[in-house]
């Protein structure tokens, strides 16, 4: 076998590793897919009626309203997820097993690797169940198969930029706690975008904030894509945000993990 199979292989089984804790204790998982269930449920029949009208719905017209919220809810679901990425890598650093993971014929990228595909597929799942219960709530997606598509790729790279950064997280973090508490403002900016009402009724600052932040183009971009208005130049600006993000906490994560070795 190649070094390239080892590490492959190594990857793998770090990743069933992962995959096996997430059904063993799914509190956590279970937390992060009701948060963005909880905000979808909150804003559409609680305050969805009068930011509807707001934003251009019907009076009492929650069911507009609900096909202007959903993609950003969408997207939280996405940002969720960093969170058990951050508490999962820290676990490990705190509890010792990395240490005899070094002790052990094994490749050093695996560990980082498994983490990272174990939590992107975690999240992707809890993003299909909030798409799921938002249709069943009432949004109505004009999107084409190749829209879906579009969508799904872009979540995707959204979800493995978030959860990079969130191992990087994980592995400079001193605690579980203090992981779970430094990707909060990764679930927070969406709201100060575009998530649940326009940039154009915000304040002169906090809409020049909310038109420049990474989130707002990659909302932008997946409200266009799954209700089939065109998403003009917005993808560019999300797509660069997401591999901008993906690359910064790769090297984060990689050179965080090397210097951990040193401790």
């Amino acid at each position: 076998m190649t070094t390239l199979s080892y590490a492959a292989r190594d990857a793998r089984t770090m990743l069933r590793r992962n995959l096996k804790h997430a059904l063993r204790y799914p509190s956590m998982t279970v937390s992060v897919i009701a948060m963005p269930v909880l905000m979808l449920l909150l804003f559409t029949y609680v305050f969805g009626g009068a930011l509807g009208t707001g934003i251009g719905g019907a009076a009492g017209g929650s069911t507009e309203y609900i096909d202007y919220v959903a993609p950003g809810i969408i997207l939280m679901a996405a940002t969720s997820g960093a969170l058990v990425t951050a508490v999962g890598v820290c676990v490990d650093m705190t509890e010792g097993i990395v240490n005899r993971f070094r002790t052990m014929a094994i490749s050093r990228a695996s560990f980082l690797t498994g983490h990272v595909v174990g939590s992107v597929l975690q999240t992707l799942v809890s993003i299909a169940f909030v798409i799921g219960v938002a249709l069943l709530m009432g949004f109505r997606t004009h999107a084409t198969p190749l829209g879906w598509l579009a969508a799904a790729g872009l979540l995707t790279l959204l979800t493995l930029a978030l959860t990079w950064m969130s191992a990087a997280i994980g592995l400079v973090a001193k605690s579980p706690e203090t992981a779970s508490n430094i990707p909060l403002p990764f679930q927070f900016l969406p709201f100060l975008g575009s998530a649940i009402v326009p940039p154009e009724s915000m304040p002169t600052g906090l809409r020049w904030f909310a038109e420049y932040q990474p989130f707002t183009p990659v909302i932008e971009t997946l409200r266009g894509l799954l209700m089939g208005t065109g998403v003009g130049a917005e993808w560019i600006a999300a797509v660069a945000w997401c591999v901008g993000l993906t690359l910064v906490g790769y090297l984060w994560a990689r050179t965080a993990f090397r210097r951990s070795a040193t401790r």
